[in-house]
Protein backbone atom coordinates (compact mmCIF):
# COMPACT_ATOMS: atom_id res chain seq x y z
CA UNK A 1 0.00 0.00 0.00
CA UNK A 2 1.75 3.35 -1.20
CA UNK A 3 1.81 6.53 1.11
CA UNK A 4 -0.68 8.08 -0.53
CA UNK A 5 -3.42 5.66 0.35
CA UNK A 6 -1.81 5.50 3.43
CA UNK A 7 -2.66 9.44 4.04
CA UNK A 8 -6.40 9.40 2.37
CA UNK A 9 -6.90 6.56 4.94
CA UNK A 10 -5.42 8.00 7.99
CA UNK A 11 -7.50 11.13 7.45
CA UNK A 12 -10.81 8.46 6.70
CA UNK A 13 -9.95 7.34 10.32
CA UNK A 14 -9.27 10.92 12.19
CA UNK A 15 -12.47 12.44 10.46
CA UNK A 16 -14.43 9.13 11.36
CA UNK A 17 -13.71 9.52 14.68
CA UNK A 18 -13.26 13.14 15.47
CA UNK A 19 -17.04 13.39 14.58
CA UNK A 20 -17.67 11.06 17.63
CA UNK A 21 -15.50 12.16 20.15
CA UNK A 22 -17.06 15.56 19.22
CA UNK A 23 -20.64 15.03 20.26
CA UNK A 24 -20.60 12.08 22.28
CA UNK A 25 -18.42 13.00 25.18
CA UNK A 26 -20.15 16.31 26.20
CA UNK A 27 -23.85 15.24 25.15
CA UNK A 28 -25.60 14.30 28.23
CA UNK A 29 -23.67 17.92 30.20
CA UNK A 30 -25.63 19.47 27.87
CA UNK A 31 -28.61 17.44 28.30
CA UNK A 32 -28.35 17.63 31.95
CA UNK A 33 -27.18 21.45 32.80
CA UNK A 34 -28.59 23.30 30.52
CA UNK A 35 -32.09 21.10 28.85
CA UNK A 36 -32.53 20.00 32.52
CA UNK A 37 -33.85 16.69 31.66
CA UNK A 38 -33.33 13.85 34.08
CA UNK A 39 -30.50 10.98 34.66
CA UNK A 40 -33.21 9.00 32.85
CA UNK A 41 -33.55 10.70 29.93
CA UNK A 42 -29.89 11.43 29.90
CA UNK A 43 -28.90 8.07 30.18
CA UNK A 44 -31.45 6.64 27.55
CA UNK A 45 -30.18 9.49 24.92
CA UNK A 46 -26.87 8.42 25.46
CA UNK A 47 -27.38 4.33 25.01
CA UNK A 48 -29.40 5.49 21.80
CA UNK A 49 -25.27 4.64 20.37
CA UNK A 50 -25.80 1.08 21.52
CA UNK A 51 -28.97 0.46 19.67
CA UNK A 52 -27.38 1.48 16.58
CA UNK A 53 -24.44 -1.13 17.78
CA UNK A 54 -26.75 -3.83 17.66
CA UNK A 55 -28.44 -2.77 14.19
CA UNK A 56 -24.71 -2.39 12.77
CA UNK A 57 -24.14 -6.12 12.04
CA UNK A 58 -27.46 -6.58 10.40
CA UNK A 59 -27.12 -3.35 7.93
CA UNK A 60 -23.68 -4.11 6.94
CA UNK A 61 -24.18 -7.50 6.39
CA UNK A 62 -27.67 -7.58 4.77
CA UNK A 63 -27.66 -4.35 2.97
CA UNK A 64 -23.67 -2.83 2.76
CA UNK A 65 -21.55 -5.93 1.71
CA UNK A 66 -24.10 -7.02 -1.06
CA UNK A 67 -25.71 -3.56 -2.91
CA UNK A 68 -23.46 -0.90 -2.52
CA UNK A 69 -19.74 0.57 -3.05
CA UNK A 70 -18.53 1.50 0.05
CA UNK A 71 -17.23 4.94 -0.36
CA UNK A 72 -20.00 5.81 -1.26
CA UNK A 73 -22.86 4.06 1.15
CA UNK A 74 -19.80 6.06 3.67
CA UNK A 75 -20.57 8.93 1.61
CA UNK A 76 -24.87 9.02 2.06
CA UNK A 77 -24.80 8.14 5.99
CA UNK A 78 -22.23 10.89 6.81
CA UNK A 79 -24.36 13.63 4.80
CA UNK A 80 -27.38 12.27 5.69
CA UNK A 81 -26.40 11.77 9.62
CA UNK A 82 -24.81 15.25 9.68
CA UNK A 83 -28.17 16.94 8.58
CA UNK A 84 -29.87 14.46 11.28
CA UNK A 85 -27.44 15.81 13.79
CA UNK A 86 -27.98 19.29 13.38
CA UNK A 87 -31.40 18.90 13.69
CA UNK A 88 -30.69 17.29 16.65
CA UNK A 89 -28.76 20.10 18.46
CA UNK A 90 -31.83 22.35 17.75
CA UNK A 91 -34.40 20.57 19.69
CA UNK A 92 -35.57 21.11 23.52
CA UNK A 93 -37.76 18.56 23.88
CA UNK A 94 -36.62 14.96 24.96
CA UNK A 95 -38.79 12.70 22.25
CA UNK A 96 -38.24 14.74 19.36
CA UNK A 97 -34.63 14.90 20.44
CA UNK A 98 -34.33 11.77 21.47
CA UNK A 99 -35.76 10.03 17.80
CA UNK A 100 -33.51 12.53 16.16
CA UNK A 101 -30.44 11.18 18.25
CA UNK A 102 -31.01 7.44 17.64
CA UNK A 103 -31.73 7.95 13.68
CA UNK A 104 -28.71 9.65 13.79
CA UNK A 105 -26.59 6.62 15.22
CA UNK A 106 -28.57 4.27 13.14
CA UNK A 107 -26.66 6.14 10.34
CA UNK A 108 -23.45 6.57 12.13
CA UNK A 109 -22.38 3.09 13.72
CA UNK A 110 -22.43 1.24 10.72
CA UNK A 111 -19.72 3.92 9.38
CA UNK A 112 -17.40 2.26 12.20
CA UNK A 113 -17.74 -1.22 10.45
CA UNK A 114 -18.02 0.22 6.88
CA UNK A 115 -14.68 2.75 7.43
CA UNK A 116 -12.78 -0.93 8.73
CA UNK A 117 -13.79 -2.89 6.16
CA UNK A 118 -12.73 0.15 3.20
CA UNK A 119 -9.60 0.06 4.87
CA UNK A 120 -8.86 -3.45 4.95
CA UNK A 121 -9.85 -4.02 1.65
CA UNK A 122 -6.91 -1.92 0.22
CA UNK A 123 -4.29 -3.31 1.60
CA UNK A 124 -2.37 -6.05 1.31
CA UNK A 125 -1.06 -6.85 5.20
CA UNK A 126 -3.67 -5.60 7.44
CA UNK A 127 -1.77 -7.14 10.58
CA UNK A 128 1.03 -4.23 9.86
CA UNK A 129 -0.49 -2.06 8.00
CA UNK A 130 -3.98 -1.24 9.75
CA UNK A 131 -2.86 -0.51 13.36
CA UNK A 132 -0.72 2.69 12.08
CA UNK A 133 -3.68 4.00 10.05
CA UNK A 134 -6.69 3.23 13.05
CA UNK A 135 -4.18 4.84 15.88
CA UNK A 136 -5.14 8.16 13.74
CA UNK A 137 -9.25 7.25 14.46
CA UNK A 138 -8.04 7.98 18.16
CA UNK A 139 -6.26 10.76 17.27
CA UNK A 140 -9.30 12.45 16.08
CA UNK A 141 -10.88 11.88 19.10
CA UNK A 142 -8.11 13.57 21.41
CA UNK A 143 -8.14 16.67 19.17
CA UNK A 144 -11.89 16.83 19.04
CA UNK A 145 -11.80 16.46 23.20
CA UNK A 146 -9.00 19.34 23.28
CA UNK A 147 -11.26 21.48 20.55
CA UNK A 148 -14.35 21.43 22.70
CA UNK A 149 -12.89 21.75 25.94
CA UNK A 150 -10.41 24.70 25.28
CA UNK A 151 -13.67 26.59 23.65
CA UNK A 152 -15.32 25.77 26.87
CA UNK A 153 -18.76 24.86 24.80
CA UNK A 154 -19.22 21.49 26.63
CA UNK A 155 -22.64 22.46 28.27
CA UNK A 156 -23.75 23.61 24.64
CA UNK A 157 -25.46 22.39 21.85
CA UNK A 158 -22.04 23.13 19.73
CA UNK A 159 -20.19 20.22 20.17
CA UNK A 160 -23.07 18.08 18.49
CA UNK A 161 -22.92 21.20 15.40
CA UNK A 162 -19.09 20.93 15.28
CA UNK A 163 -19.79 17.13 14.38
CA UNK A 164 -22.53 17.86 12.20
CA UNK A 165 -20.58 19.42 9.70
CA UNK A 166 -17.79 18.12 10.07
CA UNK A 167 -19.78 14.46 9.18
CA UNK A 168 -20.99 16.38 6.24
CA UNK A 169 -17.17 17.00 5.41
CA UNK A 170 -16.55 13.47 5.98
CA UNK A 171 -19.13 12.51 3.69
CA UNK A 172 -17.86 15.02 0.33
CA UNK A 173 -14.17 13.48 1.58
CA UNK A 174 -15.91 10.17 1.04
CA UNK A 175 -16.77 9.93 -2.58
CA UNK A 176 -12.35 10.78 -2.85
CA UNK A 177 -11.82 7.48 -1.35
CA UNK A 178 -10.67 3.91 -3.41
CA UNK A 179 -13.21 2.40 -5.21
CA UNK A 180 -14.24 -0.78 -2.75
CA UNK A 181 -17.37 -2.25 -4.45
CA UNK A 182 -19.87 -5.25 -2.58
CA UNK A 183 -17.99 -8.33 -2.38
CA UNK A 184 -21.02 -10.47 -2.13
CA UNK A 185 -23.55 -9.67 -4.48
CA UNK A 186 -24.97 -12.90 -5.60
CA UNK A 187 -25.02 -14.38 -2.17
CA UNK A 188 -28.56 -15.40 -0.09
CA UNK A 189 -29.29 -12.74 2.07
CA UNK A 190 -30.06 -14.81 5.63
CA UNK A 191 -29.59 -13.68 9.04
CA UNK A 192 -27.26 -17.00 9.19
CA UNK A 193 -25.04 -15.31 7.37
CA UNK A 194 -24.67 -12.36 9.85
CA UNK A 195 -23.97 -14.67 12.80
CA UNK A 196 -23.67 -18.46 11.14
CA UNK A 197 -24.52 -21.58 13.29
CA UNK A 198 -20.99 -21.87 13.97
CA UNK A 199 -20.27 -19.18 15.32
CA UNK A 200 -22.99 -19.32 17.93
CA UNK A 201 -22.16 -22.52 18.95
CA UNK A 202 -18.59 -21.03 19.98
CA UNK A 203 -20.35 -20.56 23.01
CA UNK A 204 -21.67 -23.71 23.42
CA UNK A 205 -17.39 -24.02 24.95
CA UNK A 206 -17.70 -22.55 28.97
CA UNK A 207 -14.81 -20.41 28.26
CA UNK A 208 -16.61 -18.83 25.54
CA UNK A 209 -19.54 -18.79 27.26
CA UNK A 210 -18.00 -17.58 30.21
CA UNK A 211 -16.00 -14.78 28.85
CA UNK A 212 -19.12 -13.70 26.31
CA UNK A 213 -21.16 -13.62 29.68
CA UNK A 214 -18.48 -11.63 31.47
CA UNK A 215 -18.46 -9.03 28.67
CA UNK A 216 -22.01 -8.46 28.25
CA UNK A 217 -22.27 -8.20 32.21
CA UNK A 218 -19.27 -5.75 32.50
CA UNK A 219 -20.51 -3.42 30.06
CA UNK A 220 -23.36 -2.40 32.22
CA UNK A 221 -21.33 -0.40 34.44
CA UNK A 222 -18.96 0.63 31.57
CA UNK A 223 -22.02 2.64 30.41
CA UNK A 224 -21.47 4.92 33.46
CA UNK A 225 -18.77 6.33 32.57
CA UNK A 226 -19.04 7.01 28.92
CA UNK A 227 -22.35 8.78 29.64
CA UNK A 228 -22.05 10.57 32.74
CA UNK A 229 -18.10 11.36 33.19
CA UNK A 230 -18.31 14.47 31.71
CA UNK A 231 -21.49 16.06 33.41
CA UNK A 232 -19.75 14.74 36.94
CA UNK A 233 -16.62 16.79 36.05
CA UNK A 234 -17.82 19.51 34.99
CA UNK A 235 -20.29 19.77 37.83
CA UNK A 236 -17.86 19.37 40.66
CA UNK A 237 -16.10 22.11 38.76
CA UNK A 238 -13.24 20.64 36.81
CA UNK A 239 -11.93 23.07 34.39
CA UNK A 240 -11.60 21.71 30.25
CA UNK A 241 -12.99 18.22 31.42
CA UNK A 242 -13.61 17.40 28.10
CA UNK A 243 -9.75 18.31 27.22
CA UNK A 244 -8.68 16.41 30.41
CA UNK A 245 -10.67 13.61 29.41
CA UNK A 246 -8.88 13.08 26.78
CA UNK A 247 -6.03 12.15 28.26
CA UNK A 248 -7.81 8.63 27.94
CA UNK A 249 -7.32 8.16 24.40
CA UNK A 250 -3.57 9.04 25.39
CA UNK A 251 -3.74 6.41 27.73
CA UNK A 252 -4.73 4.23 25.80
CA UNK A 253 -2.21 4.64 23.06
CA UNK A 254 0.74 4.17 24.94
CA UNK A 255 -1.41 0.90 26.46
CA UNK A 256 -1.76 -0.82 23.13
CA UNK A 257 2.11 -0.46 22.43
CA UNK A 258 2.31 -2.96 26.22
CA UNK A 259 -0.51 -5.42 25.40
CA UNK A 260 2.07 -7.52 23.34
CA UNK A 261 4.54 -7.41 26.36
CA UNK A 262 1.99 -8.21 29.32
CA UNK A 263 0.18 -11.05 26.85
CA UNK A 264 3.01 -13.18 27.05
CA UNK A 265 3.31 -12.96 30.92
CA UNK A 266 -0.44 -13.00 31.72
CA UNK A 267 -1.89 -14.84 29.21
CA UNK A 268 -5.52 -14.18 28.11
CA UNK A 269 -7.35 -14.73 31.57
CA UNK A 270 -5.72 -12.61 33.83
CA UNK A 271 -5.27 -9.70 31.54
CA UNK A 272 -9.02 -9.55 31.01
CA UNK A 273 -9.07 -9.68 35.10
CA UNK A 274 -6.25 -6.68 35.05
CA UNK A 275 -8.95 -4.42 32.41
CA UNK A 276 -11.90 -5.38 34.91
CA UNK A 277 -9.92 -4.50 37.76
CA UNK A 278 -8.91 -1.26 36.26
CA UNK A 279 -12.54 -0.29 36.08
CA UNK A 280 -13.69 -1.09 39.46
CA UNK A 281 -10.31 0.98 40.73
CA UNK A 282 -11.33 4.00 38.12
CA UNK A 283 -14.89 4.32 39.57
CA UNK A 284 -13.74 3.96 43.65
CA UNK A 285 -11.00 6.99 42.91
CA UNK A 286 -14.39 8.92 41.15
CA UNK A 287 -16.04 8.49 44.63
CA UNK A 288 -13.43 9.72 46.51
CA UNK A 289 -11.63 12.67 44.57
CA UNK A 290 -12.23 15.90 44.11
CA UNK A 291 -11.26 19.05 42.34
CA UNK A 292 -8.84 20.12 45.20
CA UNK A 293 -6.57 18.27 47.24
CA UNK A 294 -7.70 14.39 45.74
CA UNK A 295 -7.63 16.07 41.90
CA UNK A 296 -4.75 13.32 41.53
CA UNK A 297 -7.69 10.57 41.87
CA UNK A 298 -9.82 11.98 39.00
CA UNK A 299 -6.33 12.27 36.59
CA UNK A 300 -6.14 8.52 37.45
CA UNK A 301 -9.62 7.38 37.42
CA UNK A 302 -8.97 9.25 33.60
CA UNK A 303 -5.99 7.66 32.62
CA UNK A 304 -6.86 4.51 33.62
CA UNK A 305 -8.69 4.40 30.10
CA UNK A 306 -5.71 2.59 28.67
CA UNK A 307 -6.12 -0.31 30.45
CA UNK A 308 -9.76 -0.47 31.37
CA UNK A 309 -9.97 -0.28 27.48
CA UNK A 310 -7.36 -2.31 25.97
CA UNK A 311 -6.56 -5.20 28.48
CA UNK A 312 -10.32 -5.57 28.42
CA UNK A 313 -11.55 -5.04 25.03
CA UNK A 314 -8.19 -5.64 23.23
CA UNK A 315 -7.52 -8.50 24.73
CA UNK A 316 -10.71 -9.85 24.38
CA UNK A 317 -10.32 -9.68 20.36
CA UNK A 318 -7.74 -11.21 20.59
CA UNK A 319 -8.68 -13.93 22.75
CA UNK A 320 -11.66 -14.55 19.48
CA UNK A 321 -9.39 -14.94 16.78
CA UNK A 322 -7.73 -17.45 18.95
CA UNK A 323 -10.71 -19.17 19.43
CA UNK A 324 -12.66 -19.14 16.76
CA UNK A 325 -11.42 -20.97 13.13
CA UNK A 326 -10.73 -18.43 10.38
CA UNK A 327 -13.38 -18.78 9.00
CA UNK A 328 -15.73 -17.97 11.35
CA UNK A 329 -13.17 -14.86 13.14
CA UNK A 330 -15.38 -12.07 11.34
CA UNK A 331 -18.69 -13.83 12.48
CA UNK A 332 -17.17 -13.99 16.11
CA UNK A 333 -16.12 -10.53 16.37
CA UNK A 334 -19.62 -9.25 15.00
CA UNK A 335 -21.58 -11.30 18.38
CA UNK A 336 -19.60 -10.20 20.53
CA UNK A 337 -19.93 -6.73 19.61
CA UNK A 338 -23.23 -7.02 19.50
CA UNK A 339 -23.34 -8.09 23.05
CA UNK A 340 -21.17 -5.74 24.11
CA UNK A 341 -21.37 -2.46 22.36
CA UNK A 342 -24.83 -3.18 21.99
CA UNK A 343 -27.00 -5.00 24.14
CA UNK A 344 -24.50 -4.48 27.07
CA UNK A 345 -23.89 -0.73 26.75
CA UNK A 346 -28.27 -0.68 26.32
CA UNK A 347 -28.70 -2.06 29.07
CA UNK A 348 -26.20 -0.06 31.03
CA UNK A 349 -27.82 3.17 30.10
CA UNK A 350 -31.26 2.50 31.58
CA UNK A 351 -29.34 1.52 34.78
CA UNK A 352 -26.89 4.46 34.95
CA UNK A 353 -29.19 7.03 34.00
CA UNK A 354 -32.05 5.61 36.82
CA UNK A 355 -28.95 5.34 39.46
CA UNK A 356 -28.27 9.66 38.44
CA UNK A 357 -31.73 10.54 38.68
CA UNK A 358 -32.14 8.55 41.98
CA UNK A 359 -28.97 10.16 43.56
CA UNK A 360 -30.59 13.74 42.28
CA UNK A 361 -31.16 16.60 44.79
CA UNK A 362 -31.70 18.87 41.73
CA UNK A 363 -30.91 18.38 37.78
CA UNK A 364 -27.77 20.00 38.45
CA UNK A 365 -26.57 18.49 41.75
CA UNK A 366 -26.03 14.91 42.67
CA UNK A 367 -24.91 12.67 44.85
CA UNK A 368 -21.66 11.44 42.77
CA UNK A 369 -19.88 9.47 45.38
CA UNK A 370 -22.63 7.45 45.76
CA UNK A 371 -23.57 6.97 42.12
CA UNK A 372 -19.69 5.88 41.53
CA UNK A 373 -20.01 3.42 43.98
CA UNK A 374 -22.78 1.58 42.13
CA UNK A 375 -20.45 0.66 38.59
CA UNK A 376 -17.48 -0.12 41.36
CA UNK A 377 -19.33 -2.98 43.14
CA UNK A 378 -21.09 -4.04 39.98
CA UNK A 379 -17.56 -4.11 38.58
CA UNK A 380 -16.01 -5.89 41.55
CA UNK A 381 -18.93 -8.61 41.64
CA UNK A 382 -18.37 -9.29 37.92
CA UNK A 383 -14.25 -9.42 38.14
CA UNK A 384 -14.90 -12.23 40.82
CA UNK A 385 -17.41 -14.08 39.32
CA UNK A 386 -15.60 -14.25 36.29
CA UNK A 387 -12.13 -15.08 38.46
CA UNK A 388 -13.62 -18.04 39.34
CA UNK A 389 -15.30 -19.29 36.78
CA UNK A 390 -13.44 -18.66 33.54
CA UNK A 391 -10.17 -20.95 32.45
CA UNK A 392 -7.97 -20.37 29.29
CA UNK A 393 -8.32 -22.91 26.91
CA UNK A 394 -6.41 -23.46 23.45
CA UNK A 395 -8.20 -25.59 21.03
CA UNK A 396 -11.05 -24.09 18.99
CA UNK A 397 -14.04 -25.54 19.58
CA UNK A 398 -14.81 -25.31 15.24
CA UNK A 399 -11.41 -26.33 13.18
CA UNK A 400 -11.62 -24.84 9.73
CA UNK A 401 -11.20 -28.71 8.51
CA UNK A 402 -14.60 -29.08 10.49
CA UNK A 403 -16.03 -25.92 8.69
CA UNK A 404 -14.91 -26.71 5.25
CA UNK A 405 -17.26 -29.03 4.36
CA UNK A 406 -20.41 -26.94 5.62
CA UNK A 407 -18.53 -23.62 3.98
CA UNK A 408 -18.26 -25.31 0.71
CA UNK A 409 -22.13 -25.86 0.48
Amino acid sequence: MNWNIRGRLGLMMFLEYFIWGGWYVTFTTWLSQTLHFSGTQAGVAAGATAIGAMVSPFFVGLVADRFFATQRLLAVLHCLGGVVLFLASRQTEFTALYSLVLLYCLFYMPTMALTNSLAFRQMREPQTEFGPIRVLGTLGWIVAGLLIGTLRIESTAMPMRIAAGCSILMGLYCLTLPDTPPMSRTSKVTLASIFPIEAVKLLGERSMAVFAIASFLICIPLQFYYAFTNPFLNEIGVVNAAGKMSGGQMSELFCMLLIPWFFRRLGVKYMLVAGMSAWTLRYLLFAFGNPDSRVWMLWAGILLHGICYDFFFVTGQIYIDRKASKALRAAAQGLITFLTYGAGMFVGSWISGAVVEHYASSATTHNWPAIWMVPAVGAAVILVLFLVTFSERRKSLVSDAELAPQTAK
